[in-house]
Order: structure tokens, then C-alpha cells, then sequence
């Protein structure tokens, strides 16, 4: 049991928390409820925050072959067209942060991370478990549960526990009291399209942000630029239970949501074959360190912080938070959950500020009238100086 950690979930925080804690000295365990390890959904964009970090534990190579790397930032209006303000990428983020901006998609990364921990060794993975009880001693975690490996018979015990398990977290509530996460009001309509089936003047080596009334669209390229990436967020409730959070989606409801488009736009959305749809859902920013450890058991990514996607930084947070879980667990002269404190004493402001300035970053980008005039117009003066986020891209 000496160096034992168990980590609940096995998506991209579990995986990147078995690998960093491994890296620095850790006997890790991790146990997925799923029958196999696999990463639903689309895009991800990755500041250099999050590729610096993953440079570092040797996963440089193996991104490259599966990423792209956009040139440029460019948020454009819905309706006119018109370009509103642009940010540079491609070698600005690595002459001004060190590290690259990438756009990957969510299961290439997901392989990319659960390769590494296969070859490296850096954790026993098991799948198809359910917890039914996690009990903190004092000087260890005791985890009773369904489809445990079999020479644990149904009582697994480690140093520590980790919560990695998401939005709907079982984890959480032996760190808080059981509440359910909130719905936001808003709804992901999420596709990819082969680039190869849009017409040359719609392919783009950008992200694009069209922003609008009430509605906005995110499209940048993935899996080496050979698919589009397709976000729509608009406002609306979604009819099937919420922890059914990927559902199918009907074109006719998405147009009537989004009112009107410019060319461009309407002639990426028509190319688009099916869509999924995403209720999104969140909690409060974070108040304190309590709200991500207790003892001997740390919440990690979306079962601790989960957040609105409007900084696109959901999947970086939690994979800094796997990069400081590690640094804290190597302080071996400390008892175990006085490194979980130091752990959420480090991580719960940065995420609460995220947290916080996504919230934000949707009610701007969804405004109407007399605020989005004036929107449109301090983009227009300040351009890259209002667009880039250094105290984000330059962290953690």
C-alpha cells in the first residue's frame, strides 16, 4: 500500500494523473466504470499552458502526429460577417509563451495519454468497476465497490484516492455534500466535417469564433486539419435528463435557434451530417481549497471545478491540476493530506478564475443591442491586446 494512489475515472484528467504521479514516484491504480477506455465528443483547443505541460512528460512526439496547429484566432460576426478581432497563434504562442497552440481531437489526445501510461508502466488500469464506498481511516482509503480486480475481492486500499470521474462525480461527495450540478441554459451542438467535403472558400487554418445574439459558433481544424471541428451554443433547455448529456440533435431546432447567418457560416453548418447535442452543465466557481480535498481523497478536473467552455480551457485545467496533484504527492516529508491541501491550496483560485471569466466570456459573446455595439467596437480598437489572456497562457 506504501506510494498507492487510486484514481477514479479514466478519461483525460484520470489518465494525465496516473502518468504525472507515476512520473514522480507513485504506485497507481485506476479504475474506469466503462467496459472500455474510450473519449466521446469532438475538439479540444490547447493553450500553451496545457502543451507546455504535456511537453514535459514527454508527450511532444506523439501530439505532433495527431494535432494541428492553427495560425490564427479570428472572431467574426454572425450575421454581418464582418471580422471583429484577431490574435495571433501558430509561432506567437511559442515566441511569447514557450510552447505551441493546438486544436486535437478529444479521442486522439485521449489515445495519445492512455498509450503512454500503457507503455510506461505508469499505472494498473481496470475497467468495467463501480464504487459503492469509499471510507478514509486516517492513514488510508478503503474502496468497496462492484467489479474490482479480483485479487482486491470487493475492498481496494491505497494511500489516497483521487476523483477524476467528471461532471456527475461519484467522488465528490465524500469531499462536499451531494449536490447537483446546474443547468446553464445552454446547449452544444457539436459535429466534424470532413474537410475534404466543404468547398475551398469555407476551409479555414484558423479558429473562427462567430459570435451573435443569443447564439455563437466555434470551427477550427482537427486530426491534422482532415476534419472541421463544428461548436454551436445557443440558449434553450434540453428535453432528455441532463446526465444524458450527449443526445442526438434535429437541424430543424438549431436553425431555429439561431436565427440569421452570414453565407460562410450558414454554408459550414449545411455540410455538417449529424449532430449531437450537449446540455451544458456547471457549478459555482470554486471558493476555497476545501471544494477539492478532504483527507486523504483530491477532486481533479470537472469532478471538482466544472466550467463553461467559453476560454476553451475545461481539459487544460484539469490537466494542470493532474501536473500539481503530482508535485504535491512527491513531498514525501509531508503527511498525505496535508499534500492534498497543499495541492487545492495551489490549484482552487486559478480555476476559480477561469471558472469565473468563461461565465463571462458567454454573456459577452452573446449579446445584443447597444452591448454588443460596443463590444464590436472596443475588439475593433484594442484587437490582440484585449483577445490574448497572458495570465492564463503563460501559467500556471
Amino acid at each position: 500500500m506504501k506510494n498507492s494512489i487510486l484514481i477514479v475515472g479514466g478519461g483525460i484528467g484520470g489518465l494525465t494523473a496516473a502518468l504525472a504521479c507515476a512520473q514522480k514516484g507513485a504506485q497507481a491504480r485506476l479504475i474506469e466504470r466503462a467496459r472500455a477506455f474510450s473519449e466521446v465528443g469532438a475538439g479540444i483547443q490547447m493553450g500553451p499552458n496545457v502543451t507546455r505541460t504535456l511537453f514535459a512528460w514527454g508527450l511532444e512526439k506523439s501530439l505532433r502526429d495527431v494535432v494541428f496547429t492553427p495560425k490564427r484566432l479570428q472572431v467574426r460576426d454572425t450575421q454581418s460577417g464582418a471580422e471583429l478581432g484577431v490574435l495571433r497563434l501558430g509561432q506567437r504562442s511559442v515566441d511569447v509563451y514557450g510552447a505551441p497552440y493546438f486544436s486535437v481531437h478529444r479521442a486522439d489526445l485521449h489515445q495519445v495519454l492512455l498509450q503512454k501510461v500503457v507503455a510506461s508502466g505508469a499505472a494498473e488500469l481496470n475497467l468495467n468497476c463501480q464504487i459503492d464506498l469509499i471510507q478514509d481511516h486516517g492513514d488510508h482509503v478503503a474502496v468497496t465497490g462492484q467489479g474490482l480486480p479480483a485479487d482486491f475481492a470487493e475492498k481496494l486500499t491505497a494511500e489516497a484516492v483521487v476523483g477524476a470521474d467528471g461532471l456527475w462525480s461519484h467522488t465528490r461527495h465524500y469531499v462536499l455534500p451531494q449536490t447537483p450540478p446546474r443547468e446553464t441554459g445552454l446547449l452544444a451542438y457539436r459535429a466534424l466535417i470532413s474537410t475534404q467535403d466543404l468547398p475551398e472558400k469555407l476551409r479555414t487554418a484558423d479558429v473562427n469564433i462567430w459570435i451573435g445574439p443569443k447564439v455563437h459558433a466555434v470551427l477550427y481544424p482537427v486530426r491534422r486539419g482532415e476534419f472541421l471541428n463544428v461548436v454551436v451554443i445557443v440558449q434553450g433547455r434540453a428535453s432528455e435528463p441532463l446526465e444524458d448529456w450527449d443526445q442526438s440533435a434535429h437541424r430543424h431546432d438549431l436553425n431555429l435557434a439561431m436565427g440569421p447567418l452570414h453565407a460562410d457560416l450558414r454554408g459550414v453548418l449545411d455540410a455538417v451530417g449529424n449532430w449531437r447535442l450537449w446540455p451544458l452543465c456547471d457549478r459555482p466557481p470554486l471558493s476555497g481549497p476545501q471544494e477539492m480535498a478532504k483527507g486523504r481523497i483530491a477532486l481533479l478536473g470537472d469532478a471538482a471545478h466544472p466550467m463553461r467552455p467559453f476560454m476553451a480551457q475545461g481539459a487544460g485545467m484539469a490537466m494542470e491540476d493532474a501536473a500539481e496533484l503530482a508535485t504535491c504527492w512527491s513531498r514525501l516529508d509531508l503527511p498525505l493530506p496535508e499534500r492534498w491541501h497543499l495541492y487545492a491550496k495551489a490549484r482552487w483560485a486559478r480555476n476559480a478564475r477561469v471558472q469565473q471569466k468563461s461565465i463571462r466570456n458567454g454573456q459577452i459573446f452573446h449579446m445584443s443591442g447597444p452591448l454588443k455595439w460596443g463590444r464590436d467596437m472596443a475588439m475593433k480598437v484594442m484587437g490582440e491586446s484585449l483577445m490574448d489572456v497572458p495570465w492564463l497562457y503563460a501559467g500556471p
